[in-house]
C-alpha cells in the first residue's frame, strides 16, 4: 500500500512515529498507538462535535507549495477532527497545546462542585485525571459558581447538571444509535444544558448507555448511586447469561457480591453498548430465594453445618434412583453453558446409553429490534439454546427433542420413568405441560430457584449462575465465547458441571476433580468430535495491569 492511498503512510506524534489509514484522524491514529490526547466529547461509536477542545495540537504539515517542507499550520486544530496526513508532526505537548489545555480545564471547572468526596464517578472520572494531569494547580475563579439542576431523566439515569461539561455525547447517542431523540442541549452559554424533550423520558431499551459516555459524573446510574466505591470492584469479562446476543460484558464486584454490568467493547458483537435488560438482569443471582443446599423428598431440611452430608446423601439417592431406572429422560436448559450440557449429558448417559435428552424451553418477549446504528436486540431470552443442541446433537444425535416434543415423549412413554430437569432461569419457568409430563417420575431437579418441580422432586441439587461458574455460551448468530467465573458459587451451591462431575465419580466410587471450563473443552475436542470448542471459541482479552504513577516513599 502506498502513501498515497494512505497505506504505509506515517505521521509524528510527540516524537513517535505511527503508521495510519487513509480516514483516520490523529486522534484515533494516537489512542490505537497508546498515546494519551486528553479528550471529552470524542467517543468511537457517535459522530464527531469537536466542541470540548481540550484535544486542540500544534500541527506541523509538509507545504505542497513550499517543496513540501514542514510548516506550522498557524492554529491549533483539534485533533479528533482533524485527518492524519503523511509527513505530519502533531505537538500535544508545546507550549501552545499545554496553555490550551489548561485554559480548557479552567474554563470547566469554574462552576463545578467539585464534589469527588460524594461523586459515583470518582476514580473513574476523565476530569478528575485530566485536571490533575493538564490542569492548573489552584483555581482562580473567586466570583459566585452557577448552581444548576439534578434532574431525574427516566427509570435509570439522573442527571447531576453541576457537573456536566456538555460533551454532548448522550445527546448526540440519542440521535445517532437509538434514533429516540429524548435528550436536547437547552440555554445558551452558562446556562446551556442537557434537558429532556417535552414530554418525554430517557426510557429506551439502551438508555442505560448514556451513563457509560458520560466522561464525568453528571449521568449517573439510580441502581448503582452510592452503593460502592469503583476502586474496590473486581472486573470480570463475561457474556449476557440473559438474552441470545451474546453481548460482551464486565461483571463488577466485589467480596461475593455483584454491584453492577457494564459492556466490554466487541466490535463483532455489541460493539460498545448493551440493553438496560441486561445490565439489570442479574439481580436473580442474589435472590433471597435462593436454593442453597441439596433436600431429598420426605427427609427434614439439612443444616448450614451438614452442608457434606446433606450432598453425599443427595447423591447417592440421585444415583440409586438413576440407576434403578428403565429410561431417563434429561432437559437441559438453554440457561446452561455448553460444558454444563456436556457434563450432565455424559452423567446421564452413563446411567442410560439411550436415553432420552430434551432443550429446555427458550422464552421469547416481544420482537427483535434493530436500532439506528445497527444495535440489535433479540427477543429470545436464553444465551445458550445452540450451544446446547450442538453439545446433545453430538452426544444423543436423533434423541434430542425440542421442549414440547420431549413433554410429549416423557408423559406418553410408560418406560420412561426417572427424569433429570435443570432450569436456571432468571425467573419462574415451570410450564403446565412441563408439570404435567412429571407425574410418577422420579425427579432429579437441578435449580437456582424454587419452583413446582422443585418443590416435588425426589432430590432437587442447588445449581450456579453463569455469574458464578466458567462456561461457554453461543449467540443467535452462531459464535462460541467463553466467559470467566465472576463470583464463587453462593453459600453451598454448585455449578451443574461440578454436580454433574460429582455424581459420576460417586456412581464410580472414587473423589471427583474439580471443574475446569478448558480442560472440558479439550475433552469435549479429542473425545466427541467437538473441535470448534478449541478451534472457534473466542476468549475474553485479558484485563490490563493498571500501574499506578503515586510515588511511594518508605518510612
Amino acid at each position: 500500500m502506498s502513501s498515497d492511498n494512505g497505506q504505509n503512510a506515517t505521521l509524528t506524534i510527540n516524537g513517535k512515529v505511527c503508521s495510519f489509514e487513509k480516514g483516520q484522524t490523529i486522534l484515533q491514529v494516537a489512542l490505537e498507538n497508546e498515546i494519551e490526547i486528553p479528550h471529552y466529547c470524542y467517543h468511537p461509536g457517535i459522530s464527531i462535535a469537536a466542541n470540548c477542545r481540550i484535544c486542540l495540537a500544534e500541527v506541523w504539515a509538509p507545504n505542497p507549495r513550499n517543496e513540501n517542507k514542514l510548516e506550522p499550520i498557524p492554529k491549533l486544530l483539534p485533533t479528533c477532527q482533524q485527518p492524519a496526513g503523511e509527513g505530519q508532526v502533531v505537538y500535544t505537548d508545546s507550549p501552545k497545546a499545554i496553555a490550551n489545555q489548561k485554559s480548557v480545564m479552567e474554563y470547566l471547572l469554574i462552576n463545578h462542585p467539585v464534589d469527588c468526596a460524594i461523586c459515583d464517578q470518582a476514580g473513574e472520572c476523565h476530569l478528575q485525571d485530566y485536571s490533575y494531569q493538564f490542569g492548573r494547580g489552584q483555581a482562580r475563579f473567586a466570583e459566585q459558581k452557577i448552581k444548576q439542576p439534578k434532574k431525574d431523566l427516566g427509570p435509570h439515569v439522573l442527571l447531576y447538571s453541576d457537573r456536566c461539561i456538555m460533551c454532548t455525547r448522550c445527546v448526540r447517542f440519542t440521535r445517532e444509535v437509538t434514533g429516540t431523540n429524548e435528550l436536547i442541549v437547552e440555554g445558551r452559554g452558562a446556562f446551556e444544558q442537557i434537558d429532556l424533550f417535552p414530554g418525554m423520558a430517557l426510557d429506551n431499551e439502551l438508555s442505560a448507555n448514556v451513563i457509560d459516555m458520560c466522561p464525568v459524573g453528571a449521568l449517573l446510574d439510580k441502581d448503582f448511586l452510592f452503593q460502592q466505591r469503583v476502586w474496590f470492584l473486581t472486573k470480570t469479562p463475561s457474556i449476557d447469561g440473559i438474552t441470545a446476543s451474546g453481548d460482551n460484558i464486565t461483571i463488577e464486584h466485589n467480596k461475593g457480591v455483584i454491584y453492577r454490568l457494564k459492556p466490554r467493547f466487541n466490535l463483532d458483537v455489541n460493539r460498545y453498548w448493551i440493553t438496560d435488560e441486561v445490565r439489570y438482569g442479574w439481580k436473580f443471582v442474589h435472590d433471597e430465594q435462593r436454593l442453597l443446599m441439596p433436600s431429598i423428598k420426605g427427609e427434614d431440611p439439612y443444616q448450614d453445618t451438614e452442608a457434606p452430608l446433606a450432598y453425599e446423601n443427595a447423591y447417592q439417592r440421585v444415583n440409586e434412583g438413576l440407576a434403578g431406572a428403565q429410561r431417563i429422560a434429561a432437559m437441559i436448559s438453554p440457561m446452561l453453558s455448553c460444558e454444563d450440557a456436556y457434563l450432565l449429558a455424559m452423567m446421564v448417559l452413563q446411567h442410560d446409553p439411550e436415553a432420552i435428552f430434551g432443550v429446555g424451553p427458550v422464552p421469547f418477549h416481544g420482537e427483535d429490534k434493530t436500532f439506528k446504528d445497527g444495535f440489535k436486540l433479540y427477543a429470545e431470552k436464553a444465551p445458550n439454546a445452540r450451544g446446547v443442541q450442538r453439545v446433545l446433537d453430538k452426544l444423543a444425535s436423533d434423541r434430542v427433542l425440542d421442549s414440547a416434543a420431549f413433554f410429549e415423549k416423557v408423559k406418553g412413554d410408560p418406560m420412561i420413568d426417572a427424569a433429570v430437569i435443570t432450569g436456571n432461569y432468571a425467573s419462574d419457568w415451570v410450564t403446565a405441560d412441563l408439570d404435567d409430563s412429571l407425574r410418577t417420575k422420579f425427579i432429579v431437579a437441578i435449580d437456582t430457584l424454587p419452583n413446582r418441580i422443585t418443590k416435588r422432586a425426589d432430590v432437587v441439587l442447588p445449581g450456579a449462575t453463569w455469574a458464578e461458574k466458567a462456561g461457554t455460551f453461543e449467540n443467535a448468530n452462531n459464535r462460541l465465547q467463553a466467559f470467566e467465573r465472576a463470583i464463587n458459587p453462593i453459600d453451598y451451591c454448585k455449578s451443574e458441571a461440578q454436580l454433574a462431575l460429582d455424581l459420576m465419580a460417586d456412581f464410580a466410587g472414587g473423589s471427583a476433580e474439580g471443574y475446569n471450563a478448558a480442560n472440558v473443552r479439550s475433552q469435549m475436542a479429542h473425545e466427541h468430535d467437538l473441535g470448534e470448542f478449541i478451534s472457534e471459541v473466542h476468549m475474553p482479552k485479558g484485563a490490563e495491569e493498571i500501574e499506578s504513577d503515586m510515588q511511594m516513599v518508605e518510612l
